[in-house]
């Protein structure tokens, strides 16, 4: 098995970066273009408001199947295979959401939009290959880079929607497959830059210097904690516990945004706002999802994981609040609701998969972080279920308040995450 040396590590470690940046650029497009007009074109097509968030529901149960796949193909192939596999996924289904506006399907919406979240979950699990050889004190600020690069394409992916519905038209298409197009386009060109320049894979540089280490140090207390002698492994804390609570806290986060965020657009609809106009909400929503990464991801690093996932649950109240109660006609205000949404989300999932990646050893992490994302999604697809049937038998400011609501349950779970170590610390003083 060969071995690398700390040099050629980092070396590895900052490429695997700049790789990760170029193909977030496509991936971003590809996630928010769907996005934005996905509930849209389910309500086109069924004629149902309670059904919108049908669309939004199949493609996040997509995310959920095809990222338990993407972690075990992963585990075994590392990331550049998974990566690579899940973003041309995703692109097929983009591809079969166009075919399904053209004939005017529901079947094949259906099926296609299903096969469209492996896009949406692989360009997620694309955090992760930035922290595969990051030390632990950099994690977080590994996560952000991902995230941060994410946000120029999904910014103008939304923005793009009208130009895309032109484009679409001219072409004799129905105008809401046009961001679509889009999407099937930058997921294909974010699966090849993985799939071309991803080389050596920094998950399975990872493990043959974890596997060199223990060779080499077979009787040392510290091995478990230490890739090659200087590539420190996750130190594991609480165990168990830091799973439980790193996943809770993604998945209290992606509820709330995805329940929200997957009504706002209808409900801007009502008000009489324009396709612009919501095109500009969601990038802006999505902008606050993404933009501000490298700063959260500083934060995490410095303040600590318990502190950021609080602020994340302030912040999703806040945001629950303005949308709460703002005037539907008034976009500024939709705006303002949709960057606080995006804001405690980005929160939320940067401290978590912080947790997630310190409580897992490299022989088990990427299939954990596969579970974990199984589970995202899931509760994604929850959220955008209920939110359609919330807002058909209720109203709109009734489902942003049950998502503040919903988000105050991170504050217990936090407190009980820190009372583990002091728990265990004082367990270990008693012997």
């Amino acid at each position: 098995m060969h071995t690398y040396t700390q040099a050629q590590r980092r070396a590895i470690h900052k490429r695997t970066l700049v790789i990760v940046v170029i193909a977030q650029l496509f991936g971003g497009a590809g996630l928010a273009s769907g996005i934005t007009v996905g509930a849209l074109l389910a309500q086109d097509m069924t004629g149902s408001d309670g059904l919108a968030g049908l669309s939004t529901t199949l493609f996040t149960l997509g995310s959920a199947l095809s990222a338990f796949a993407v972690g075990r193909l992963t585990q075994r192939l590392g990331r550049r295979a998974g990566l690579t596999a899940g973003f041309l996924a995703g692109a097929v289904g983009a591809l079969g959401v166009v075919a399904a506006a053209a004939w005017d399907s529901l079947p094949l919406l259906l099926l296609a939009m299903l096969v469209y979240g492996a896009g949406t979950s692989t360009n997620l699990q694309a955090r992760y290959a930035g922290t595969d050889l990051a030390e632990p004190h950099q994690r977080a600020r590994a996560v952000s880079i991902a995230m941060v690069t994410t946000t120029f394409g999904a910014v103008a992916g939304p923005n793009l929607v009208s130009p895309m519905g032109r484009l679409a038209s001219d072409w004799g298409l129905p105008a809401l497959a046009g961001p679509f197009m889009l999407a099937a386009a930058a997921f294909a060109l974010a699966g090849l830059v993985f799939a071309i320049l991803l080389r050596p894979d920094p998950f399975l540089v990872a493990k043959a210097s974890a596997a060199g280490a223990s060779a080499d140090m077979p009787a040392a207390g510290n091995a478990g904690n230490k890739v090659g002698g200087s590539v420190p492994d996750a130190p594991v804390r609480s165990g168990n516990r830091g799973i439980v609570v790193g996943a809770s806290v993604m998945l209290i986060t992606q509820i709330v945004m995805t329940a929200v965020m997957t009504m706002t657009p209808l409900h801007m609809k009502h008000h009489g706002h324009s396709l612009d106009m919501v095109g500009l909400t969601i990038g802006a929503h999505i902008a606050a999802m993404f933009l501000p990464s490298l700063v959260t991801g500083v934060l995490v690093d410095k303040i600590g994981r318990i502190a950021m996932s609080c602020a994340g649950a302030a912040t999703l109240l806040c945001a629950a609040l303005v949308t709460a109660f703002a005037p539907g006609d008034s976009s500024a205000w939709m705006i303002f609701g949709l960057v606080l949404l995006g804001l405690g989300w980005n929160f939320g999932l940067i401290s978590g998969t912080a947790v997630i990646v310190d409580a897992t050893t490299l022989g088990t992490r990427a299939k954990t972080q596969g579970t974990v994302d199984v589970l995202i999604s899931l509760a994604g697809a929850a959220g955008g279920a209920l939110s359609g049937a919330v807002v058909a038998l209720s109203s709109f400011a009734a489902l942003s308040l049950a998502g503040g609501a919903l988000a105050l349950l991170l504050l217990p779970v936090m407190l009980w995450y820190r009372r583990g170590p002091r728990r265990q610390a004082s367990r270990s003083f008693d012997a």
